[in-house]
């Protein structure tokens, strides 16, 4: 018998419909389910909104009595496809680095492989007039994450895939956001979240169906099967270690327009 009905913030995202069909139908399992963008399913999470989160990696060091779950994450071995950096020059000409609102993780990403793989230092904007992606300027590069990344992808000559660029840079895979539950969140319901979302990755195809995701323009399952990762291996926890350990913070100014 479960102990409490857990209040689960998660990622309103196409990577995250397993995650979701498992918690809303694995019967082990009754929650309240809070669905955001990344950003705001942290500053939910902060403000006690939940017990357990789906988490922007970044974010992790700085949460208090918080445990970090094994077994799952959102994470890519090789490109992700929905995080991406686009620009109509190379990325060695970047000048402003406009960072897509929804993100934590992948502006911090962004500022890591700035520093280390593309050796850039351009000034940095927050992006919240997604129209500005269709009239860049000389030296403008966008950081876009999430379903959106779809529709943009074959617009710009130059796409720079962050989880394909990590990997270059460190062989290592990458982990985008990690699962996490308040300190004194009783097992039962951690072990019964860890079975919801194997039921739910086990059952791709069928979230797929059940959220209207086999009537969009790209292939979905594709995506979640080849470009999406969710098991939280060594290899991710240790990328996610390295990645914290840089101290890399990227804080965007307002775009002045």
């Amino acid at each position: 018998m479960m102990v409490m009905v857990p209040r689960i913030a998660a990622v309103s995202y196409l990577n995250t419909i397993p995650f979701i069909y498992g918690i809303e139908h694995a019967n082990n399992l009754r929650a309240e389910l809070l669905l955001t963008p990344p950003a705001l399913c942290a500053e939910n999470f902060a403000a006690g909104k939940a017990d357990i989160a789906l988490l922007p990696a970044a974010v992790f060091p700085s949460l208090k009595s918080v445990e970090l779950l094994p077994d799952y994450c959102i994470g890519a071995a090789g490109p992700v496809r929905t995080v991406v950096v686009v620009s109509t020059e190379p990325i060695e000409r970047a000048e402003r680095i406009y960072l897509d609102a929804h993100s934590r993780t992948s502006v911090q990403l962004t500022g890591w492989l700035a520093a280390h793989r593309w050796k850039i230092a351009p000034e940095w904007y927050t992006l919240t007039d997604y129209e500005q992606v269709n009239r860049p300027r000389p030296g403008d590069a966008f950081l876009l994450i999430g379903d959106k990344v779809f529709d943009y992808e074959d617009r710009f000559p130059y796409v720079y895939d962050l989880a394909a660029e990590w990997r270059q840079a460190t062989g290592l895979p990458f982990a985008f956001a990690v699962w996490v539950a308040r300190k004194g969140t009783p097992y039962e319901v951690t072990d019964a979240l860890a079975e919801a979302l194997t039921f739910g990755v086990e059952r791709t195809y069928e979230a797929i169906l059940h959220y209207g995701y086999d009537r969009k323009p790209y292939d979905a399952y594709d995506y979640l099967t080849r470009n999406i990762d969710f098991l939280f291996d060594h290899e991710k926890h240790k990328a996610l270690q390295k990645f914290w350990d840089s101290g890399i913070k990227i804080t965007p100014r307002v775009n002045p327009g």
